[in-house]
């Protein structure tokens, strides 16, 4: 059985994570952590994700609770994640990780951590986004400099970082298969006389709208038609469970940063 502790516990995808460990086979809750003031900070966590008491109590730090875990997953802000990676490190516990905006300097500090600890660190943790991302990677390669690529995300109003880590993934991904690097090419939504576009941008379009789950299209227009490809999210069920899926994946592994593309084993 895996012991998996989930920071953020009383957050839509935290509640959701809650539920999908205990409906998943060989995993069972037995940590859940809040932000310090929380109302939800004492409460039974089982409780909170709308399945009745599990005799988890929600505590207010991860340091109180990483001995209860074989694996931490966390879905709060890439600050928080940061500082909880930290932990993880000092005891050597694995981590999946699903938040999103991290900064370059953040980002070093990551991969300098997880010399110490096996951490799953994925924008989307949807089976279908990361087969996306293999997808729109052999197209870029196929398709090369003669199309245009243009990349729409659709999410809910809360969300806080634009554009999403998702589409920033997306990007980055097509980037490197055109021999490019997307902080250079990467051209973030358009006004006023922009004039013509150049061949080397990859454009990148962000909507925020209601309780939109998420939505990822990658347009390749060339001269005579256009191919897009599309993932739509219909519900977080679907993240909770790839989270669960990584959590299961990424105990067994070495120390080191991973993401869903080796948990679902589609790195050529």
């Amino acid at each position: 059985m895996i012991n998996v502790i989930v920071v953020g516990t009383a957050g839509r995808m935290g509640r959701m994570v809650i539920n999908a460990i205990q409906n998943s086979e060989g995993t069972q809750c037995t940590g859940a952590v809040e932000a310090p003031g929380h109302p939800a900070v004492g409460k039974d966590a089982g409780a909170v994700a709308g399945l009745g008491e599990l005799g988890v109590r929600i505590e207010d730090s991860l340091q109180s609770v990483i001995k209860k875990g074989d694996v931490v997953i966390d879905f709060t802000l890439a600050e928080s994640s940061l500082g909880n990676m930290e932990i993880a490190a000092q005891h050597h516990k694995a981590m999946v990780v699903g938040s999103t905006g991290f900064s370059s300097q953040q980002m070093e500090r990551v991969k300098k951590l997880t010399m110490e600890f096996p951490c799953c660190l994925s924008p989307n943790m949807s089976v279908g986004v990361n087969l996306m991302f293999r997808i729109v990677e052999e197209m870029a390669q196929i398709l090369g400099d003669d199309y245009d690529c243009e990349i729409i995300e659709a999410h809910h109003r809360m969300k806080k970082d634009t554009p999403s880590g998702t589409a920033l993934r997306l990007g980055e991904v097509i980037a490197k298969s055109l021999g490019r690097k997307l902080a250079e090419v990467g051209v973030y939504g358009r006004k006023g006389l922009t004039g013509e576009r150049s061949r080397a941008e990859i454009g990148m379009h962000a909507i925020r709208a209601g309780d939109i789950v998420g939505e990822h299209t990658v347009i390749f227009g060339g001269m005579g038609e256009r191919i897009e490809v599309t993932h739509r999210a219909h519900t977080r069920d679907t993240f909770a469970q790839g989270a669960v899926r990584a959590a299961r994946w990424v105990v067994n592994q070495k120390a080191g940063l991973y993401d869903m593309g080796d948990v679902l084993g589609l790195k050529g």
